[in-house]
């Protein structure tokens, strides 16, 4: 469990920390084949893990670095073993996951603009710095996910794992809910619709009379990614992108510009610029068509009626959400929200979003609150009801409360003796070689 723990900190820091790797002085630390531990990376790692909770289960700052170290060394060790096995994962794979990467990153700071100036680089060559280690990253997993593929657990294994921990070293977890969410959107008034559509118009009469189509999706786009990149969304296959844009793009010649068409998106104009077999790369220009207030009235009062027969049993929560909701994420769970990690309808409370926690702060279990209105990730102004469901108490992990994490934590710890006894077997096979610095951590030996 806790190789896997330092595993999760390893392929996280090393990705959105590297830009830093430079105030280490660096020198490579070990060699597996081909592959190479740098200082900086096992510093990076070790300092961010040491400020997580996590830690506190380590018995030394030693034994960190050491388990930092054997955690880079093994998924070296895989990605050595990756290439004599010609194992590799496909570069539209590998791209997807990047733009996913710097759209959270771009959300966590803000804007484009913020990303750029913090780490003093471009979109394209902050994407092009991550590809190496997205990559490397993706075939270690597969390669684990190979190693792992035949672990199986049953609920005796389970069993038996939470009665060889010891009582004083079970967990306490703190108090968690069950909270699930019907969201509604505004519904933007069709003639408020039509000036957005027209002001796209006005823009594609400008690149028709010969104005720069990359110096308008500069001045003008609304998808802020892409616009830095004149517009420019890459290549894609059939049936990835909304069938709106799709459908307008196949129809266009290399440099023609589509007329305005509306997606769930927005508003576009689009222009091809390659096809390279079943694939084709474009640009656009995207205009929002932004709500007021008002526009919130009609979901206020939908929402308003369907508690009312969720309340009366006249139709249950989870339909209810599946049929109704905005939010395609938890609509498919019944509403409710999950824990990204283990996948869990229960929350801590202390990772709620303050939004909801106030919410629900004043309400009882199995009430449903009346709609209020919040603001959305991408920052569109909706409406939703919550639903609390449930609370456990704070409490020591026992088997009734907690199968769930106990369960994800035997299979963990499986996992993970599956990966060591691969390792066992392996390390003749592949060049280790560790710096004197390290010698102490006795890498050669399974934990």
């Amino acid at each position: 469990m806790l190789l896997r723990i330092i595993t999760l900190f390893v392929v996280f820091i090393t990705q959105f920390y590297s830009v830093n790797a430079q105030q280490v002085i660096d020198k490579i630390v070990a060699k597996v084949d081909n592959q190479i531990v740098l200082k900086s990376e096992v510093e990076i790692s070790y300092l961010q893990f040491m400020r997580s909770p996590e830690a506190q289960m380590m018995q030394t700052p030693d034994d960190v670095k050491c388990r930092v170290l054997e955690t880079l060394v093994i998924n070296k060790m895989m990605l050595a073993r990756a290439v004599m096995d010609s194992v590799t994962v496909e570069k539209d794979i590998i791209y997807e996951q990047i733009d996913r990467r710097m759209d959270y990153f771009i959300q966590q700071f803000g804007t484009v603009a913020k990303l750029e100036s913090y780490y003093n680089k471009t979109i394209d060559q902050l994407k092009e710095e991550l590809y190496p280690q997205i990559r490397d990253q993706m075939v270690t997993e597969k390669m684990q996910s190979t190693i792992t593929a035949g672990v199986k657990i049953t609920p005796s294994d389970v069993k038996k794992f939470y009665k060889k921990l010891p009582a004083d070293s079970l967990p306490y977890f703190s108090s968690e809910v069950e909270i699930g969410q019907i969201v509604r959107l505004p519904e933007i008034n069709r003639n408020d619709q039509l000036k957005f559509k027209q002001k796209l118009e006005e823009i594609r009469a400008r690149i028709a009379n010969g104005e720069d189509f990359c110096r308008l999706a500069k001045q003008f786009s609304q998808d802020v990614v892409s616009a830095k990149n004149c517009g420019e969304i890459g290549f894609f296959k059939k049936g990835e992108l909304v069938p709106e844009y799709e459908a307008a793009a196949s129809r266009l010649q290399i440099g023609q510009t589509s007329p305005v068409i509306e997606s769930q998106f927005g508003f576009h104009i689009i222009q091809l610029i390659e096809r390279r077999g079943v694939e084709y790369n474009t640009r656009h220009i995207l205009i929002k068509a932004e709500s007021s207030s008002k526009d919130l009235v009609y979901p206020a009062e939908f929402l308003d009626s369907l508690r009312h027969k969720i309340i009366i049993d006249s139709i249950s929560f989870a339909k209810a959400a599946k049929l109704y909701s905005s939010d395609k994420q938890t609509a498919f769970n019944g509403g409710m929200f999950t824990d990204p990690q283990t996948g869990s309808t229960r929350i801590a409370q202390e990772d709620l979003q303050p939004a909801i926690f106030f919410v629900i702060d004043t309400m009882k279990v199995g009430e449903i609150s009346m709609p209020t209105k919040f603001t959305m990730e991408d920052g569109t102004e909706a409406v939703r009801i919550i639903y609390y469901q449930k609370k456990v108490p704070a409490h020591q992990a026992n088997l009734k409360d907690d199968y769930q994490k106990i369960y994800s934590a035997a299979l963990e710890e499986k996992r993970n003796n599956a990966v060591n006894e691969w390792f066992d077997k392996t390390k003749a096979k592949v060049f280790i070689d560790i710096d004197d610095e390290y010698q102490q951590c006795e890498l050669m030996i399974t934990q």
